[in-house]
């Protein structure tokens, strides 16, 4: 147990941010090729635990009751390692407003204490079911899987399960049940020209295809490494490729030398963001978190979406996303970006995913005089949104 201590000393000392922990840990195991595969089970977990619950941790002469998740952890350490440095004795207290320690407001539906309490432990593994619901319960009851339905095609399951060699690989998607609920607003119609122009890895755009296999789609990222693995999954998925093109959106000249003169009905912008809506996952970005970065954030996310929006048809629509539960983020951004395009916001929400284990994000719907002209001219309300 002293060489695990020694491993999750170095780990702990050594570790800087700046490489995702899960792949810090990769590369670490590589260079160790003795520890076994329960000895990298032990130190991921004790690694995740410390960066998620080591800033609200101080010694407490009062003996203050420890957070649940802590107090686990610290039990685990104690036994597996008798030398650990958090030892309750003398008894420790946990402040959770200690995890983040600045003012910086929240969208509105959700409060700083409830995402701040989804820190403290893995968000759920979600999968978009796209056919073979059958076979899929089946198969996950066969092997004692636990799962629950979210909604009709939105099943959560226990972070890690196996599911990779169990289910049809064209059955499902890995897709948070947050990112999963932006589809309610696409309304995709066959034929319409949709451009989602910080495609990722396509989860969206995939999204999109499986509610109406019609739509003409256009996808972009600056990578076109991850564009390769957006290509692979249409093909996985029986879809036909959509055109890509690897450019920066927030580059005029860039944007204009791939899209040309071409407008869309629809451009999906899930912009660069804080990932804060994530950090649950991920909790070495809330312990290396600055807060600097928001501003290059915003104005690099107004820069995106300014620059998307000037290819919009004259009645189309831009939906603007982030996985970020900041204001700064989001409703401040949209803000920015009426009054640069004059688009009008019809309507937004912070999806928050806390009470089910799952991611939050925000997303705004924005149209053009037009679209609000065609589709409520007919209204008998004067203010309809």
């Amino acid at each position: 147990m002293r060489y695990i201590w020694q491993h999750i000393s170095t780990i702990t000392e050594t570790y800087d941010g700046s490489l995702p922990l899960a792949h810090f840990l990769k590369n670490y195991f590589k260079q160790y090729p003795i520890l076994g595969s329960r000895d990298r089970r032990i130190l991921s977990a004790m690694a995740y635990s410390w960066y998620r619950s080591k800033k609200g941790l101080t010694r407490n002469e009062a003996g203050t009751e420890i957070e649940p998740l802590v107090k686990n952890c610290l039990s685990v350490c104690n036994v597996l390692l008798p030398s650990f440095p958090l030892d309750p004795t003398p008894p420790m207290a946990f402040d959770i407003e200690a995890l983040f320690p600045y003012n910086i407001p929240h969208s509105k539906g959700i409060s700083s204490h409830e995402w701040l309490q989804s820190m403290l432990s893995q968000p759920d593994l979600f999968i978009r079911v796209r056919k073979n619901k059958t076979k899929i319960i089946d198969l996950l009851r066969s092997q004692d899987i636990p799962f629950n339905f979210i909604t009709d095609n939105c099943l959560s399951l226990p972070n890690g399960a196996k599911i990779d060699a169990l289910l049809p690989p064209d059955s499902y998607v890995v897709q948070d049940a947050s990112s999963q609920k932006t589809g309610d607003y696409f309304k995709p119609k066959k034929n319409e020209q949709w451009y989602d122009c910080c495609a990722g890895a396509g989860g969206k755009s995939l999204l999109l295809k499986d509610m109406e296999p019609g739509v003409r789609l256009i996808a972009s990222d600056l990578r076109e490494t991850i564009l390769h693995n957006l290509r692979q999954r249409f093909k996985l998925y029986g879809h036909t490729l959509p055109e890509t093109y690897a450019t920066n959106v927030a580059d005029k000249l860039q944007l204009e030398k791939a899209l040309g003169g071409r407008k869309f009905d629809n451009i999906i912008c899930d912009a660069p963001c804080s990932g804060s809506g994530t950090w649950a996952r991920t909790p070495e970005q809330l312990y290396f978190f600055d807060p600097a970065v928001l501003d290059k954030f915003s104005a690099l996310q107004k820069t995106i979406a300014v620059n998307a929006a000037r290819y919009l048809k004259a009645s189309g629509r831009l939906l603007y996303i982030t996985c970020s539960v900041f204001e700064a983020e989001n409703e401040q951004v949209v803000e920015e970006i009426t009054g640069a395009t004059g688009l009008t916001l019809v309507r937004s929400q912070l999806i928050n995913g806390t009470g089910i284990h799952a991611d939050s994000m925000y997303i705004a719907e924005l149209v053009s005089e037009e679209f609000v002209w065609v589709h409520f001219k007919s209204s008998r309300f004067k203010q309809p949104f």
